[in-house]
C-alpha cells in the first residue's frame, strides 16, 4: 500500500486525530515539539478541545553534518545521546560535542523567551500528556521530550506522530504509555518526503499557533 501524502503540517495532524481519540485520555495537554511539530499539535489540541503548548528541543547535529543527530537536548537540562551512533565516531572529542550543547542551549533559551514570554510553564504532573511531532526520523528530539515530559511525572504520555522511522517508534514504545503513529514506510528517507509542502514553520507562526489556540480554549 502505498504511503499517505499529506498537504501539510495541518492536514497530518487532522489525520491523526481519530487514531489519537481511540485512547482514553483525561483532561489532556497537547505539546507540540517546535517548531514543525507545532501545527500539527494545533490540530491535535483544537480537536481534543485541549490545552495547546511546547516543549522546546534541539537537536544535536554532527559539527560536520548537522543534520545527522548525535543527541537532543530539552526544556528542564535534559540531554540524550545517542551512544551508538558516537560509539562510531571515535574522533568526536567530548569538547566538540560542548560546543554543539552549548549552542544549541544559547538557542533553547532564546525560543522559549520567543514562544512563551510571559505564559509559564505547564504543569505537567498528573497529567495526561500528548506529545506530536510532524514526524521521526532518528526520534532523538522525541526521546529528550519524553525524558523531559516523564520528568515531571506525568499520569499517562502518548507520543503522536504522523509518519516515521521504525526502529525509533519501536524505542519509544518502550518509554510511554502510548505511541500513535500512522505509518512506518521503509526505507524511510527523510520526513520532508512525506508532505507535498515542507517548508519551515517560523517562530512566528509557533507563537501565533500558541496564541490562537489559548484563545480558542478560552472562547469554548
Amino acid at each position: 500500500m502505498a504511503t499517505r501524502i499529506y498537504a501539510d503540517r495541518y492536514e497530518a495532524g487532522r489525520a491523526l486525530v481519530p487514531a489519537i481519540q481511540r485512547f482514553e485520555l483525561k483532561d489532556p495537554i497537547v505539546l507540540g515539539l517546535p517548531r514543525g511539530g507545532v501545527p500539527v499539535a494545533y490540530e491535535v489540541a483544537l480537536a481534543l478541545q485541549a490545552p495547546l503548548d511546547t516543549i522546546t528541543v534541539r537537536k544535536l547535529g554532527l559539527p560536520w553534518q548537522p543534520e545527522l543527530a548525535i543527541g537532543a537536548i530539552a526544556s528542564g537540562g535534559v540531554k540524550v545521546l545517542n551512544e551508538e551512533l558516537l560509539a562510531e565516531l571515535p574522533n568526536l572529542t567530548e569538547g566538540e560535542i560542548d560546543e554543539v550543547v552549548n549552542r544549541e542551549m544559547e538557542e533553547l533559551v532564546r525560543r522559549e523567551k520567543l514562544y512563551r514570554g510571559d505564559w509559564p510553564h505547564p504543569e505537567l504532573a498528573q497529567q495526561d500528556v500528548v506529545l506530536v511531532d510532524d514526524g521521526l526520523a532518528t526520534g532523538a528530539t522525541m526521546r529528550a521530550a519524553v525524558e523531559a515530559v516523564l520528568s515531571q511525572n506525568p499520569s499517562q504520555v502518548l507520543v503522536a506522530v504522523p509518519v516515521g522511522s521504525a526502529e525509533p517508534v519501536r524505542l519509544l514504545e518502550e518509554k510511554v504509555d502510548y505511541v500513535v503513529c500512522l505509518e512506518t514506510p521503509s526505507p524511510f528517507f527523510a520526513i520532508g518526503y512525506f508532505y507535498r509542502n515542507f517548508g519551515p514553520t517560523e517562530d512566528e507562526e509557533v507563537h501565533s499557533l500558541l496564541a490562537d489556540a489559548r484563545d480558542s480554549l478560552s472562547a469554548a
